[in-house]
């Protein structure tokens, strides 16, 4: 099987997942979108949904799921979305898509979070992909040498050769060479360095569940809170 395979295995499993006529929360990257895709079958069954960024809002839109503003909902039964890395404990690593802030800020409303990924995303300890932190655009030089203190080697994302720049008008700092052997610890100093938005770690809020692909089918890994 192709990882896009898997991706679309995990995908269509995350569908029992969706209560029926509620908002859900709906997140970013390659995975998120074949759940979007597979979503659209059965868009009738719910009221709508909250994307966490510009690109999945307008996804969602296309197939005419209706998109609310995260301002204009009371509660998400559920927030589901991927993962660059994850752990046996349901902490991840999130952000290569670059929506980590808006994603962190659904998550942590949301009553369960299903994380959807390919059984490559699993790992022993976070670290191997680069950590993103989401700076302000004044503060990157700074937030760098902070970064660079704690032992991580950080760079500066670009896209075509220019600064990538979120859908909240910010800057991130991919972070390499960190083992992250306690990850909630290092989300919340990395939270604390004036200038950072946010960190792409999602361990104080991480996944309730996670449904893995793998070539013998989806695993369903629980994770106790």
């Amino acid at each position: 099987m192709s990882q896009d395979d898997l991706k679309l295995s995990v995908a269509r499993a995350a569908l029992k997942y969706v209560p029926e006529g509620k908002i859900i929360g709906v997140g970013t990257g390659s995975t998120a979108n074949f759940f979007i895709d597979e979503l659209a079958h059965i868009k009738d069954r719910i009221t709508g949904a909250v994307a966490s960024s510009q690109a999945t809002g307008k996804r969602l839109a296309s197939p005419g799921i209706r998109v609310y503003e995260l301002n204009d909902v009371d509660d998400i039964p559920v927030y589901i979305d991927g993962a660059d890395e994850i752990t046996g404990s349901g902490a991840m690593i999130k952000g290569g898509g670059g929506a980590l802030t808006r994603e962190k800020i659904v998550a942590s409303i949301a009553e369960r979070f299903i994380c959807i990924a390919d059984e490559s995303k699993l790992v022993d300890q976070l670290g191997h992909f680069p950590l993103p932190v989401e700076v302000l655009a004044i503060a990157h030089r700074p937030v760098a040498k902070k970064l660079a203190d704690i032992g991580g080697v950080p760079r500066l994302r670009l896209k075509d050769g220019k600064p990538f720049v979120t859908d909240n008008g910010n800057l991130i700092l991919d972070v390499s060479g960190l083992r992250i052997a306690d990850p909630i610890t290092l989300e919340e100093k990395i939270n604390n360095v004036p200038g950072v938005v946010t960190v792409g770690l999602f361990a104080r809020r991480g996944a309730d569940i996670c449904l893995l692909g793998s070539p013998e089918g989806v695993r369903t890994l629980k994770f106790d809170k």
